[in-house]
């Protein structure tokens, strides 16, 4: 037996052990750490990046990702394919930055990285959403911190063209307009690019925001579809506002259906349109089922009212069309929020439907096959027969739809019909 080894307690592998040890301490303790960075960037999405990333370094962090960054710079510069636009000199700043040609330059890197953070998380949430401009939008909710996880937490053994694909929109006509943007979109075709990119931004946006249930009325096309597990179940022609009168483009939601509904008149038409009509003929009101009201829709007796004495500036009352298939609403209204007095409705006036340009109303969208719609959104609510058999005033209900359907009035003068691309009059002139 070794009598030295047990009076110091310490056997020799025990000592070779201990000397290891202490050697991995002493290295870790003297592994360089990376200095937090000083965050520049003014962009939310980026700040957030970096601050789920300890505020380090990402793309300068390792010669791995140095690659990973020049094969995003190269995506991002061939942005057109997806029907965006890149920023060349940006890119090319970065890429100098990358070669290492700064290499003592620590805060030229650190802003290069944070600019290319901010380009690729946001060429990430283009590439899913889009980029629409609504005149007003209720529908479409902040995403920033999904993109964001998206690039923190993405696979390193994911090639940046794979991930790409995974994320980039699957709906049927963005992969439609997609492949004509590249294959048959020339230089000189400005109004057409310009055409396929917002219909392409506007399918994303759909794509994204449509759930699996909604409304789509695209302006240029007069024409409203509606889609459930996001396919068309309905289809119809429509009739959209006159070019003095254009049709806002908006999203939101239809909340209910009224069925027999009054028609108030909007003061401008009041005041501008029946008012005239009436001055000259009193019996106009009665002969077209109108009755005048107050500001609160209190009905005043217009038998003693002096209409010579009003003009369009003074006129203080407000008109309003009884109910029934006279109406100019006709037997069914969709209501929506927004701010413009918009909706869907059916219509008294079928034989616009006929017409090529269907261009014809004040703004609201009047439908073809308003019940058909209806009875797919109220799922058994809607009493057809008493939509057929109603009468002048004919009482008005309210259905409350279960589950608000989102509705997005678009204006894209494209669409695709049977796998084709066909270009659409841009009737208001907004495409420039």
């Amino acid at each position: 037996m070794n009598h030295h080894s047990t009076k110091t307690g310490i056997s020799a592998t025990n000592k070779v052990l201990l000397i290891i040890l202490s050697a991995c301490f002493f290295a870790i303790g003297c592994e360089k750490k990376q200095t937090p960075m000083k965050i520049v960037t003014e962009d939310p999405m980026v700040q957030n990046f970096y601050a789920g990333n300890d505020d380090n370094q990402f793309w300068f962090s390792s010669n791995k990702n140095i690659k990973t960054a020049n094969e995003w710079l190269d995506a991002i510069e061939s942005q057109n394919n997806f029907g965006l636009v890149s920023d060349k000199n940006q890119i090319e700043q970065i890429r100098v930055a990358l070669s290492g040609k700064n290499k003592t330059d620590i805060v030229i890197k650190e802003a290069a990285d944070q600019q290319l953070t901010g380009l690729v998380l946001n060429f990430i949430k283009a590439l899913q959403e889009g980029i629409v401009e609504f005149d007003y939008d209720e529908v479409s909710a902040p995403r920033d911190s999904v993109y964001v996880a998206q690039l923190l937490n993405s696979d390193p053994g994911e090639s940046v063209s794979a991930m790409i694909a995974r994320l980039e929109c699957k709906d049927p006509d963005y992969i439609v307009y997609k492949q004509f943007l590249n294959d048959s979109i020339t230089p000189n075709d400005t109004l057409k690019y310009k055409t396929i990119l917002l219909a392409m931004n506007y399918r994303k946006y759909i794509s994204i925001n449509g759930q699996s249930e909604y409304v789509i009325a695209n302006i240029p096309a007069t024409e409203v579809e509606y889609y459930r597990n996001d396919k068309p179940a309905l289809k119809m022609r429509s009739v959209a506002g006159k070019k003095k009168n254009p049709t806002p483009t908006i999203a939101s939601y239809i909340t209910d259906i009224v069925t027999f509904p009054f028609w108030n008149v909007p003061f401008s038409i009041a005041s501008k349109e029946l008012l005239p009509k009436v001055q000259n003929d009193e019996t106009y009101l009665e002969r077209n089922n109108f009755e005048v009201v107050d500001a609160k829709g209190n009905v005043v007796d217009d038998y003693n009212l002096n209409w010579a004495g009003y003009t369009e500036k003074t006129f203080p009352y407000f008109f309003r069309e009884s109910t029934g298939p006279n109406n100019s609403l006709g037997v069914l209204k969709f209501n929506l929020k927004n701010p413009f007095s918009i909706f869907l409705h059916d219509t008294n006036s079928k034989g616009g439907f006929a017409k090529d340009s269907r261009f014809l109303s004040h703004g609201c969208i009047r439908l073809e096959k308003p019940v058909e719609l209806a009875e797919l959104l109220a799922e058994g609510k809607i009493d057809v027969d008493a939509l057929k058999t109603g009468k002048k005033d004919t009482e008005s209900k309210i259905i409350v739809l279960e589950k608000s359907v989102p509705v997005f009035i678009i204006y894209m003068p494209v669409k695709v019909d049977e796998g084709k691309v066909v270009f659409l009059n841009d009737v208001y002139g907004l495409i420039k």
